[in-house]
Formats: structure tokens, C-alpha cells, sequence
């Protein structure tokens, strides 16, 4: 494969792009007909291949930083890009936990035998090849590699170009693992361009790809809708909200709101806007504010919490409406279950909501009525996560509704097919 400095003009990445794919498409028929214990193999070796590189990918990704820096670039996004011994291994971990997930592949979802002896199954089997487009951060090319190689389908990943060094030295361990356990080296493809033309060429490819998954910032999600020949499962946004109810245990909703916002502020599923009922809000907004602005928290208020908590900025229309993906947040005091629902469902992203209360039916309600893809009673939004839900890692969060929705693990990367048994059957 030709070096990324090499592939300067349109044509040469081009060719790069779908020679690449292609081989990834003949991976596809491989990996469709693999055995559970053949991918178990794989998957194995991906993690040990992984730990045995550990040096060379931090230092990939250690230039990838210092170009990030240089480059400008904010602290939430070069925090998605840093790899630390600690974070790469918990990407060994993630590919381990894969590992010994129930295969999906081949599982009968439902036999139907006519009166005739007519049998129709429904099984399980791969998509066959999936395209990830994702920014920063070099776990999901671990991530992603080994939920579509345990469900049986071939991966095309394309990183953003602030970790194209990362992404490359990760792939590059993960690929010479699957091929010394005897399957294709092009069931895991990374795309050898870090050009963003790469991109364009591979929303083209639609005889050669079967699904795209992008995952990042709202504005490339929204490029790759309007531009791919290729079905989409979009990650949109994650404007994720925490309702605190007047009926909320003081105590646990100051640990989950705090949890939910600090602890990794540049995800997806961080909270973004916290509501808190007016009742409850003259006793926890001080104390949650403060606990939040001694962690670096910037808060931005409605009026109402302006006035309970003198010298918080004043949130604008547009604060409602936007994922910051940093310690930002928006607070406002809400008169009732009936306005921190409406709220969501104007603003919100359909991603992850969450209710603090101890009112069963309140809990209830919201549980019921908030049209989120994760709804959370009593828990921090953080728990949106694939490898939380016992997933073994994720593919990415869907906002869709269609095929999936929620955090996609192995499941939600297969479709199914009709095995239909006979013995002469004809249709009279």
C-alpha cells in the first residue's frame, strides 16, 4: 500500500480508497463463514497484539498530541485524542470483554413450522463490510475492529487527521493479529490517506460498503447524511439533560449531577443542561453549583437561577441548544415534571435524559415520556455506554430509530436472513 505522502492527487486517493475497500470486501466473504472459535482466535490475539505494541502506539499517538497542540486545537478535543497506559489498557480490556461475548452470527431468532413441514427460520448474519468515520479518539478503532469482527463483518475505519498516526499504529497491531490467526488482514482497514478527500471517495463506494457509522461533531454527521450513497446509522449530538426532581434525595442528586458533568465532560453522554424543580431548587442549586464550579465548571443560568445563585452567567436561546462537549453548563429552575419534560423534547438530542427522584410515579412518567434512545432513573447519563450496558464495547450511540437505536454492540451490527427447509414444497 503507497504511503500517505505519496497520495497527493485526487486520482491516487482514489485508487488508495477503493483498493483498500475492495480488500476489505473480500475479507467480508471470509469473515461471513468464519466459526465462532476462529474470530475467538482473532480477538485474543487483537488484545495480546495490542499490549505487545503498547510502546509504539503511544508514541504514535504522542506526535499526534504535539501536532494536535500545535496545531491549536481545544483541550476537549485533544483530550478525545490522548492515550495514556491506563486508557489503552482499558481499549485491551474492551477487546478481551468482545472476546467472550455469545457469538450473534447463525443465532435462530424464530422458527416457524407450517402444517405442511414447511420450516422457516429466522437467523442472524452479518452486514458484511462497515464504514466508521470518527474523530480524536483512538479507542474506537480497537473498539470498533473488534465488535465488527466478532459479529462477523469487515471494518473500513477513516480517523480524523489529528489521530491518523494513532489510528494507523493501532490498526496496524490489530491487523497482523487477525492475520495470525488465519483470517484476512483486510477484515480491519484503515484507510491509508489521512487526505480529507478519502472521505468523499468512500461515501461513493456503495457496491463495496454496506452501512456507514459516523461518529463525531454534529457537523460531520451532517455532511456524511447529505453526501453518502451509503446507508447511515447516525451518532448525533448528545445533549443530555438531569432532571432533579422535588422529590430527589438531596445528597444523590448532587453525586449524580456532578458525576454526570465532571467526570468526562467531553463525551457524548455528559450532561449538557441540568433542570432542577423550583420547590427543591432554593435548598441543592447553591451547593450543586459551587461543587460544580470548584471543578472547573463555566455555569450558564436562566433567571430564576441567577437569583438563587448570585454570579452565575446568564444563559442565552442557544445555550439550550448546545452540546459543548467541555465544563460548560446550563441550569434552569422548572416548575414542574410537565416543563422539565417539555424542555427535553425541545431541546434535546434524543440521546440519554435522566430523573433524580424518589416519586415512583414521577420516575414513572418521565421513564415513559421522554423519547430518548437511554432514560435513566436515579443514575448518571455517563452509564450510556456500550461497555456499561454489557455490551462489551460500542460501535457508536444511534439516535436513529430505524435498525438500531441507543449504544450499538453485536447485535445491532447484524441483520437476519430467511433459512426456509422443504421437501418438495411447492406454492399451489
Amino acid at each position: 500500500m503507497p504511503s500517505d505522502t505519496t497520495l497527493t492527487a485526487p486520482t491516487q486517493v482514489r485508487e488508495a480508497v477503493v483498493q483498500a475497500v475492495g480488500g476489505a470486501r473480500a475479507a467480508a466473504a471470509a469473515l461471513r463463514v468464519a466459526s465462532a472459535e476462529h474470530k475467538q482466535r482473532a480477538l485474543r490475539a487483537m488484545a495480546a497484539a495490542l499490549r505487545e505494541r503498547r510502546a509504539a502506539i503511544l508514541e504514535a499517538n504522542a506526535r499526534d498530541v504535539a501536532g494536535a497542540r500545535s496545531a491549536g486545537l481545544g483541550d476537549a478535543l485533544i483530550d478525545r485524542l490522548s492515550l495514556t497506559g491506563q486508557r489503552l489498557e482499558e481499549m485491551v480490556v474492551s477487546v478481551d470483554a468482545v472476546a467472550a461475548l455469545p457469538d450473534p452470527v447463525g443465532q435462530v431468532l424464530r422458527t416457524t413450522t407450517r402444517a405442511d413441514g414447511l420450516v422457516i427460520e429466522k437467523v442472524r448474519v452479518p452486514l458484511g463490510v462497515i464504514g466508521i468515520i470518527y474523530e480524536s479518539r483512538p479507542n474506537v478503532t480497537s473498539d470498533c475492529a473488534a465488535l465488527c469482527l466478532k459479529s462477523g463483518n469487515a471494518v473500513v475505519l477513516r480517523g480524523g487527521s489529528e489521530s491518523f498516526q494513532s489510528n494507523t499504529a493501532i490498526a496496524a497491531a490489530l491487523r497482523t493479529a487477525v492475520a495470525s490467526a488465519g483470517l484476512p488482514e483486510a477484515a480491519v482497514t484503515s484507510l491509508p490517506v489521512a487526505d480529507r478527500s478519502a472521505v468523499d471517495v468512500l461515501l461513493t463506494l456503495d457496491h463495496l460498503i454496506d452501512v456507514i457509522i459516523p461518529r463525531g461533531g454534529e457537523a460531520l454527521i451532517r455532511k456524511i447524511c447529505e453526501t453518502s450513497r451509503i446507508p447511515v446509522i447516525k451518532h448525533a449530538k448528545g445533549l443530555c439533560h438531569v432532571y432533579v426532581d422535588q422529590a430527589a434525595d438531596p445528597s444523590m442528586a448532587q453525586r449524580i449531577v456532578v458525576n454526570a458533568k465532571v467526570q468526562r465532560p467531553a463525551t457524548c453522554n455528559a450532561m449538557e443542561t441540568l433542570l432542577v424543580h423550583e420547590a427543591l431548587a432554593p435548598t441543592v442549586l447553591a451547593p450543586m453549583l459551587k461543587e460544580l464550579q470548584d471543578a472547573g465548571v463555566e455555569v450558564r443560568g436562566c433567571p430564576r437561577t441567577r437569583e438563587l445563585v448570585p454570579g452565575v452567567a446568564a444563559a442565552t436561546e442557544e445555550d439550550w441548544s448546545t452540546e459543548y462537549l467541555a465544563l460548560i453548563l446550563s441550569v434552569r429552575v422548572v416548575g414542574s415534571l410537565d416543563e422539565a419534560i417539555g424542555h427535553i423534547a425541545r431541546y434535546g438530542s434524543g440521546h440519554s435524559d435522566a430523573i433524580v427522584t424518589q416519586d415512583e410515579q414521577a420516575a414513572e412518567r418521565f421513564l415513559r415520556e421522554v423519547d430518548s434512545a437511554a432514560v435513566f432513573l436515579n443514575a448518571s447519563t455517563r452509564l450510556s455506554d456500550g461497555y456499561q450496558f454489557g455490551l462489551g464495547a460500542e460501535i457508536g450511540i444511534s439516535t436513529d430509530r430505524l435498525h438500531a437505536r441507543g449504544p450499538m454492540g453485536l447485535e445491532e451490527l447484524t441483520t437476519y436472513k430467511y433459512v426456509v427447509r422443504g421437501t418438495g414444497h411447492l406454492r399451489r
